[in-house]
């Protein structure tokens, strides 16, 4: 067994880490079931349904300009989905994530006379909950590379889904990112390519793709411009 401590959760919302103010973070699915239970039966029955999903995450109040206040509130009800990551057990490559289409459903400031002012975020799946691994994770880059590739074991045939979260940037130019497969870890196809990102601009996206996704994985960046660093985290969910 390989049990993990919570310390080392990872939290992206969007374009931003917000790891540091948060102390409580979960990702939580369920599937609706709809009853068949027929006349004469001694038991009752079902058949499964859709697949549902939503996360939460609570911690401390920070109300500085790029904060978890200002990143959080000025977002709720906005129109546009949003994205939202945990890692349970820490934002290191070949790590464990719960990725989402999100849109935030609650948002609150609790201030208490006695304690720290707390705050809290809810946020819904749209689309479900895809559990994948971390093929970047907090990664700082200054030139074109790759990520350790990430052994499936075997290749897989339904597809899947791709998350960035680009958190920082300082690149002079518009930056690349890609997830690539290969059957032998050594020759690589593009599987999915993100929209590329402008110079100084943080994103997050989410890229769905069909098909075989081979045994290995990998995440390909390409930093635009000649300075400065650009800072993401990707996951691939296979379907």
């Amino acid at each position: 067994m390989a049990f993990k401590h919570g310390k080392n959760t990872g939290v992206l919302v969007d374009d931003a880490n917000l790891s540091p103010y948060f102390n409580e973070a979960s990702a939580s699915q369920d599937v609706e079931t709809a009853e068949t239970t027929t006349f004469g039966s001694s038991a009752k029955s079902y058949i499964i349904g859709l697949k549902d999903g939503t996360m939460s995450m609570s911690g401390m109040f920070d109300g500085a300009a790029d904060a978890v206040d200002d990143q959080l509130a000025t977002t709720l009800g906005a129109e546009a989905a949003g994205y939202t990551t945990v890692a349970p057990e820490g934002l290191t490559i070949g790590n464990a994530s719960y990725s989402c289409q999100a849109r935030k459903t609650s948002y609150e400031v609790s201030s208490p006379v006695g304690d720290v002012v707390s705050t809290s975020l809810s946020v819904q799946a749209d689309g479900g909950i895809d559990r994948g691994v971390l093929l970047g994770a907090a990664t700082a880059v200054t030139t074109t590379g790759e990520g350790a590739s990430q052994d499936n074991a075997a290749s897989s045939a339904d597809g899947g889904a791709a998350y960035l979260h680009v958190t920082a940037n300082t690149r002079d130019g518009s930056s690349t990112f890609k997830v690539q497969h290969s059957s032998d870890n050594t020759t690589w196809a593009d599987l999915a390519t993100f929209t590329a990102v402008s110079a100084t601009s943080t994103a997050s996206e989410k890229v769905s793709v069909t098909g075989t996704v081979n045994r290995y994985l990998r995440a390909s960046h390409a930093p635009g411009g000649s300075s400065g660093s650009v800072t993401y985290t990707m996951a691939f969910a296979r379907k």
